[in-house]
């Protein structure tokens, strides 16, 4: 099913294609219910500095701006906190990257990360690679899933 034949009924899922993702979406998959649906680093309990990652001063409890809020442990981050987004528009379903550093990358065209190219449209099974070509967060778009 492409993005403009995606009927107003057509329900959305993020699925997990690696441990990581799993751990992101908290199972293999997520249903999409409310749009925009963002995706970014969790940043209320961490903090990278100069001397490694450090707790967060925020509160714990506060609530996230991100639907999904994937933690990163490594030294090289590829996750921004405020990442991309999922957005239905009457013709589809658009990804749009947020800005992010490392960019987004859609069945291999990489959105964002310096890029001039913010969107594409998500098609059933797209695969999304959220960061570099080296990361480990892994997902599949879902259509009448």
């Amino acid at each position: 099913m492409s993005a403009a034949s995606a009927g107003p009924g057509a329900r959305a899922a993020l699925a997990a294609l690696t441990p990581e993702a799993r751990d992101a979406l908290g199972g293999p998959e997520i249903e999409i219910r409310e749009f925009p649906f963002r995706v970014g680093r969790e940043s209320r309990k961490m903090k990278w500095t100069e001397h490694g990652i450090v707790a967060e001063r925020r509160d714990p409890e506060s609530w996230s701006n991100n639907d999904p809020a994937p933690t990163e442990k490594d030294e090289l981050m590829h996750l921004s906190r405020e990442h991309f987004q999922i957005v239905r528009e009457p013709g589809g379903y658009l990804l749009e990257d947020r800005r992010s550093t490392c960019g987004t990358i859609v069945e291999g065209d990489l959105l964002g990360g310096g890029q001039a190219n913010l969107r594409a449209p998500l098609k059933d099974h797209d695969v999304i690679i959220v960061g570099t070509s080296l990361s480990r967060h892994i997902l599949k778009f879902r259509l009448d899933f």
